[in-house]
């Protein structure tokens, strides 16, 4: 769902994916540091990772901003959602040091290289492409809901081959709402809005693109990630 009203009038202010791709590629730079930030620095990690009430609460927090961010990003000023995009992205980096620490920096490195010529292929199938996927996109945001709710089943059973399909899956879904979610943004542009509205578009969907990035690199992990001893 378009989380903007269409306006009839034409943009003539110009594209908002360059401004997309920036605040998203700053928003993976602030997580990345920040995780390898924590990952060596003891004093943090200990309250981070050395207490589940934390660590659990973080995520909690992750899953509000989100929701926050898309509730009210009609509501709030640019520099707000602004704001709350970037504390998303040092909290998620926060929470990304396990991850740091689990995995070596070699298959970290080759892993996001994958997963960044995944997204950028599916970002530019989904710019290009003159089919319409919004009925892939109502399917994609089921699967999702399905996959979270497997993930959080995992949780408690620790099964690892529903770990293995949950990081497939996830592969294909969130490579699917790339595509999806950079057609919605090419169609977002193509009407008019005031400068404010336009800033606020491009910080939203920063964020869309930011999650599907994440949860590929993520999920791709689990095939291409080697543990350190």
């Amino acid at each position: 769902m378009n989380t903007f009203p269409a306006n009839p009038s034409l943009n003539a202010s110009g594209s908002i994916l360059p401004k997309v791709f920036g605040w998203m590629t700053l928003g993976l730079a602030i997580s990345a540091l920040t995780a390898y930030w924590a990952a060596g620095t003891p004093a943090v990690l200990n309250v981070v990772l050395g207490n589940q009430t934390v660590f659990f609460g973080l995520l909690i927090l992750e899953v509000v901003l989100v929701i926050l961010l898309s509730w009210l990003i009609q509501r709030i000023s640019a520099g707000a959602a602004t704001a709350l995009f970037l504390v998303y992205s040092f909290v998620n980096g926060l929470t990304l040091s396990a991850v740091v620490l689990l995995f070596t920096d070699a298959s970290l490195a080759s892993t996001f290289l994958i997963a960044a010529a995944m997204f950028g292929a599916m970002a530019l199938y989904g710019y290009a492409t003159g089919r319409d996927l919004s009925r892939l996109g109502s399917i994609l945001l089921m699967a999702l809901i399905g996959l979270i709710v497997a993930s959080v089943v995992n949780i408690f059973i620790n099964n690892n081959m529903l770990e293995f399909v949950i990081s497939a899956v996830g592969v294909l879904i969130f490579a699917g709402l790339t595509a999806y979610d950079l057609q919605k943004l090419k169609q977002m542009n193509m009407f008019a809005a005031d400068d404010a509205t336009r800033a606020k578009q491009a910080v939203f969907g920063a964020l869309m693109l930011y999650l599907d990035f994440i949860n590929i690199f993520l999920s791709l992990l689990n095939f291409t990630g080697r543990r350190r001893k």
